[in-house]
């Protein structure tokens, strides 16, 4: 087993933890709503602090059921991971493309000029020079 394997095993066990253990031991079952999130418990908190407290701004939407507002957060929060996903995987896909230009002996100057060139093509440009390809 490779080293990132076994970091990998680990961190998914420490994720599997954190997310049985709370449930396995019973934190909250003294509460009434046990896994309520921050916000509510800090609401909680300021009304037993300041009964006559009053917030300074209202939220600009209100969804209409807990549903619906936590099906909007996993929108978000999957939005959210598309967007790192594509990042990181973009980011993967040159740096593989980079290694594979090196091994194929090619400088960065023909790098640069087939890359200029591949993504001119894809855009619909001229290209502005031939690296050998179709019609070269």
């Amino acid at each position: 087993m490779s080293r990132n394997a076994k970091i990998n095993a680990l961190l998914l066990l420490v994720v599997a933890a954190l997310a049985v253990l709370p449930l396995a031991l019973g934190l909250g079952d003294h509460k009434e709503e046990p896994f309520t999130g921050a916000d509510a418990e800090a609401e909680t908190a300021i009304t037993e602090l300041q009964p006559d407290y009053e917030p300074w701004f209202s939220p600009l939407y209100e969804p209409p059921s807990g549903e619906i507002e936590s099906a909007l957060f996993s929108l978000q929060a999957a939005l959210g991971a598309g967007v790192l996903a594509y990042y990181f995987g973009l980011r993967r896909g040159r740096r593989q493309g980079a290694a594979r230009a090196k091994a194929a002996g090619a400088t960065d100057a023909d790098t640069a000029t087939a890359t200029a060139t591949a993504t001119a093509e894809n855009e619909g440009g001229s290209g502005g020079g031939s690296v050998g390809g179709p019609g070269a």
